[in-house]
C-alpha cells in the first residue's frame, strides 16, 4: 500500500519529480483555465473579467477543494466562470471556448518537448533539468486527452453537446454529471490512468527524440 505521495517520492530520492508534478500541476491548470478565459473575452463574455478569473494567481483558478485534494492525492483541477449566453458566435463560441483550455496544454507540451529535443543527448544518464521538462511535457499531454475526454463536466462533453443536439440532451439528464464522476472515479481506480500515463511518457520521449535527430 503507498503512502502520502510527497512522502514516497521524497523518500525514492525523486525530489526533482516531486518538484516538477507540483510545479507543472499548478502551472498548466492555470494557464488552461486562462486559456478559456482568454476566448471566452474574445467571443464577448466579459464574465471571466468581472469575477477577477483573469490572474496568474493559481488559488483562483483551482479554489480551495482543488487545492486541499492536490496535497493528499497529487491531483487537482479549476474552473473558469463563462456566461455561453453572451458568446458571439453561439454554439461555435461554446466549442472554441471549450478547446482553448486542452488546446493551452497541447502548446505546453509541444514547447516544453521541443526545448527538451533540443538539450537532451540519448547517449548521457538524463539530468535534472531534463527531468523536470519531460515531466512538464507529459503531463500536459495527460491533461490535453484527460480533457477531450466526451465525459461530463470535461470539456470533450461540451465540444461533443453543441455538435450534436441529441448527445447535448443527454449530457443535460438530471444524472449525467453523476455518471460522468462515477466513470471518471471508475478510470482513477483501474490501471486506465496507468496506461495513460505510459503512454504520455512514451509519447513524450519520443518526440523529443524526433526533435533531437532533426539537428543531429
Amino acid at each position: 500500500m503507498g503512502g502520502w505521495w510527497v512522502h514516497d517520492l521524497w523518500n525514492a530520492g525523486r525530489g526533482t519529480e516531486l518538484v516538477a508534478w507540483i510545479f507543472w500541476v499548478i502551472f498548466s491548470i492555470t494557464l488552461h483555465e486562462l486559456a478559456h478565459g482568454w476566448a471566452a473575452l474574445w467571443e464577448g463574455d466579459d464574465t471571466p473579467r468581472v469575477t477577477g478569473h483573469i490572474t496568474v494567481n493559481p488559488v483562483v483558478h483551482m479554489g480551495l477543494p482543488s487545492m486541499i485534494l492536490f496535497l493528499i492525492m497529487g491531483i487537482a483541477w479549476g474552473m473558469m466562470p463563462v456566461n455561453p449566453y453572451k458568446f458571439r458566435h453561439g454554439k461555435w463560441g461554446q466549442i472554441l471556448v471549450s478547446f482553448a483550455g486542452p488546446a493551452m496544454n497541447l502548446l505546453i507540451a509541444f514547447v516544453v518537448l521541443t526545448v527538451l529535443g533540443f538539450m537532451i543527448d540519448p547517449m548521457m544518464e538524463q539530468t535534472d533539468v531534463e527531468t523536470f521538462l519531460l515531466t512538464g511535457g507529459f503531463l500536459n499531454l495527460i491533461l490535453f486527452a484527460l480533457n477531450m475526454l466526451p465525459v461530463p463536466p470535461l470539456d470533450g462533453s461540451n465540444i461533443l453537446a453543441n455538435l450534436s443536439s441529441t448527445v447535448g440532451s443527454w449530457y443535460r439528464h438530471p444524472r449525467a454529471q453523476m455518471a460522468g464522476l462515477l466513470l471518471f472515479c471508475l478510470l482513477i481506480m483501474t490501471n486506465m490512468f496507468d496506461v495513460a500515463f505510459m503512454w504520455a511518457q512514451y509519447s513524450a520521449a519520443r518526440y523529443a527524440l524526433f526533435v533531437w535527430s532533426l539537428i543531429n
